[in-house]
């Protein structure tokens, strides 16, 4: 039988730590809910007694609709000094209302005497005093035993003195924090063993950090030496470098190790969970992260994707659907007809010419070799495809185009585009403006194409990135202009090359106008 790893999740407290996220009181429900949609045991929503965001969090946990997952709040024991019952701190944690409150206390001495204040022993009285009142509360407790490696180096005697009082206290669970995160993989086995030997009936937690890089693998570890609980982050978000990235933790122990940390069938869940919170905390995804990064399965070698082609194990460990993921090939100058003819075969475009194919190969690398990238303009790689097809007619040819910007006395600085382009075998000539001269080319073109392709009032600009070539060239350096567009169910990305920076706008935007009308 498969032996049960208790997921805990602390997203919504120790990932908010990390500089750049701030997560408002309903973004924080709305994770909550996918989280426990997910199957986590554990969710952690705060520190109540910190601030007002936390505290209404707690108080609008009745909007959520929880199938799976226990809420805990979080707080540290009372002051050195005081009694438990009178600690505002501790009450906070009651009036949170949470199944489950979760304490932070010392282990490490430099901590109890520098940071504290107070003597060893005190410090061991407030663990258990702290611990006893919220379990005489009827709270399910965990504690999470701070800076317990380095403590445990420092002075293991009195490390281990700790994790008993927070037992005698009525943890449920003694959680062992490598808070600085610069613990290595050997450490935490071994020191995760001693602390299974002196508490062999204690239910064992770990959370890492990851300012050595090794909070997966000391994660990873410490279940390999029995730890059944493990807290984490989904993305690894969290202070400094980072927590325990459970997107990781989730897919290696399942998948490699034989255990199991969520509902069937939600493992598949955890590459729409993983962009989503990212999406919610306003950052970019990590598109290069283990399992479920866009990159997690995409190749581009073309020796690799060659044996890709006789058996997809060759360059995998999974298959990327376990976690929600799909392959990808990629195309760039470093291709073979193997990438091509996958690539083709992604976008149902059937070539059995090998001749196409040398020949779209040859003008990828060519224009690489100008300044063009197709590893993100994958839809510039399917019109190439699109236009060797035998009877395909591009939605409309270029004839001219011209651009100006002018600042003029009153009126300030403006755009004015000129596009004259063949459709159907009528010349369509027009003059727009615009806050710029690619928005200016942008109006004239729609405004060229919006009676015969109602359907482009869709097409919204996602994205326009400039990249500079070779600056060492300065102003006459190669610009790469990468376009992203959508029309409200699908995206796609497209690419121009050149010394002149509207030349290259011009061309990714026309390839981006006549990728988006081929499709149904």
């Amino acid at each position: 039988m498969k032996t049960q790893i208790l997921i805990y999740d602390t997203t919504l407290r120790d990932g908010t730590q990390r500089e750049g996220i701030s997560l408002s009181c309903d973004d924080k429900l709305r994770i909550a809910q996918r989280l426990d949609n997910l199957g986590v045991a554990y969710i952690e929503g705060g520190w109540p007694g910190s601030n007002p965001k936390d505290a209404e969090f707690f108080q609008r946990l009745d909007e959520l609709d929880l199938k799976h997952a226990k809420i805990s709040a979080f707080g540290s024991t009372c002051r050195a000094g005081s009694e438990a019952h009178e600690d505002a701190n501790i009450q906070a944690l009651l009036d949170a209302n949470t199944p489950v409150c979760t304490v932070v206390g010392k282990t490490w001495t430099l901590h109890v005497t520098d940071v504290l204040q107070t003597t060893l022993e005190e410090n061991l009285r407030i663990i258990e005093e702290s611990l006893r009142y919220l379990k005489d509360n009827q709270r399910e407790v965990i504690y999470d035993a701070e800076h317990f490696f380095d403590g445990y180096k420092d002075d293991p005697k009195y490390a281990l003195k700790t994790l008993n009082a927070a037992v005698k206290g009525g943890a449920e669970v003694v959680v062992l924090c490598d808070t600085n995160g610069g613990s290595l993989p050997n450490e935490v086995t071994a020191i995760v063993r001693e602390v299974q030997k002196a508490l062999p009936d204690v239910q064992i937690g770990i959370h890492a950090h990851n300012d050595g890089e090794c909070a997966v693998a000391n994660t990873l570890a410490a279940v390999l030496e029995g730890a059944v609980h493990v807290q984490g982050t989904i993305n690894g978000y969290g202070e400094r470098c980072g927590n325990a990235n459970l997107c990781s933790i989730i897919a290696d122990l399942e998948l490699k190790m034989d255990k199991f940390c969520l509902p069937n069938d939600k493992l598949g869940d955890l590459y729409d969970i993983a962009h989503f919170i990212a999406e919610v905390a306003n950052l970019a995804a990590d598109e290069h992260q283990p399992f479920v990064g866009n990159s997690a399965f995409a190749h581009k070698g073309g020796i690799h994707v060659a044996a890709m082609r006789r058996n997809v194990a060759s360059y995998q460990h999974i298959e990327p659907n376990l976690v929600g993921n799909k392959m990808r090939t990629v195309v760039s100058e470093l291709s073979g007809r193997g990438n091509l003819l996958s690539k083709a075969q992604e976008y149902n475009i059937e070539v059995d010419d090998k001749a196409v194919l040398s020949k779209i190969l040859d003008e990828i690398k060519s224009l690489e070799s100008r300044g063009f990238s197709f590893e993100s303009a994958e839809a510039s790689v399917a019109l190439m495809f699109q236009r060797c097809q035998d009877g395909y007619e591009a939605p409309f040819e270029l004839i001219d185009f011209s651009a100006t910007v002018e600042h003029r006395k009153g009126r300030g600085t403006f755009a004015e585009a000129m596009v004259k382009i063949n459709v159907n075998g009528e010349v369509v000539h027009t003059i727009a403006e615009g806050n710029g001269p690619v928005n200016a080319l942008d109006s004239a073109l729609r405004k060229s194409l919006l009676p015969i392709y109602p359907r482009l009032a869709e097409f919204k600009l996602a994205d326009y990135k400039v990249r500079i070539i070779d600056g060492s060239h300065g102003t006459a350096a190669v610009t790469r202009v990468l376009i992203d567009t959508q029309n409200g169910h699908q995206r796609w990305s497209t690419v121009g090359a050149s010394a002149n920076i509207i030349e290259a706008s011009w061309l990714a935007l026309a390839d981006s106008v006549e990728y988006g009308l081929s499709l149904a």
